[in-house]
């Protein structure tokens, strides 16, 4: 990802908000990057930009070499399938509906050669397996939340956007989903992380700090915490 002098304003009526004002910020593949700063900041606003879910005021995005402000929308929704995954703090799962079928849910837009073993095997992965027919309001928050990150992966997608991925947890259980993110990481998968919270923020390699709309600071995490471990490696 290369982003130049990302430019977003809202308009409403004669109003204009200007809410992010000129970003640069490469993201290479492979790459997990926590996006932090306080309410008001402009981070989420931010990351639907980046995931295709908001376009862009002026600037340039370019996403594994295209530049995504020529496409059309239909192209859009095409590459937000395929190549990106989203967690939501709130989990966004279906109601009285199975772990298997919010998994599979994103083939169903998808034109990639995938089904049941793919849909086993993300869920297998979060080690909810034992789960497979229960249905969302039978499940812990800790459990929705790992659905909603198999439903991510389900579609192999090469970059995995979470918005707030502990907010609604506690310690514990925070500490197992940032593992399971980790874990994605480290086979390879680009992990873009909206959070404020530092503790959550210390698992990612990298720190994007914004305030009123621009970068303040972009620095590595020295002191990483691994959740494999329960360790921060120094």
């Amino acid at each position: 990802m290369d982003i130049k002098n990302l430019k977003k304003t809202y308009v409403t009526g004669d109003i204009e908000t200007p809410v992010l004002h000129g970003i640069d910020l490469t993201i290479d593949k492979g790459d997990f990057v926590a996006i932090m700063g306080p309410s008001g900041s402009g981070k989420s606003t931010f990351m639907h930009i980046l995931s295709f879910l908001d376009n862009l005021t002026s600037g340039t995005y370019f996403f594994e070499g295209t530049d995504v402000t020529t496409l059309a929308t239909d192209k859009l929704a095409n590459m937000r399938n395929e190549k990106i995954g989203f967690v939501f703090q709130a989990f966004n799962l279906l109601p009285r509906t199975t772990v298997y079928e919010n998994v599979a849910l994103p083939l169903l837009y998808s034109h990639k050669s995938r089904g049941e073993k793919e849909v086993q095997d993300a869920i297998a992965s979060v080690d909810l397996s034992h789960r497979i027919t229960s249905t969302s309001n039978q499940l812990s928050g800790g459990e929705k939340q790992r659905v909603a990150i198999a439903r991510a992966i389900v579609n192999d997608p090469e970059v995995i956007f979470a918005d707030e991925p502990t907010g609604n947890l506690d310690s514990k259980t925070g500490t197992h989903i940032m593992q399971i993110l980790q874990n994605l990481n480290d086979e390879g998968r680009t992990i873009i992380m909206v959070t404020h919270e530092q503790d959550t923020a210390d698992h990612a390699k990298r720190i994007v700090l914004l305030r009123d709309g621009r970068i303040e600071k972009d620095f590595p995490v020295v002191h990483r915490r691994f959740a494999k471990d329960g360790l921060i490696k120094k």
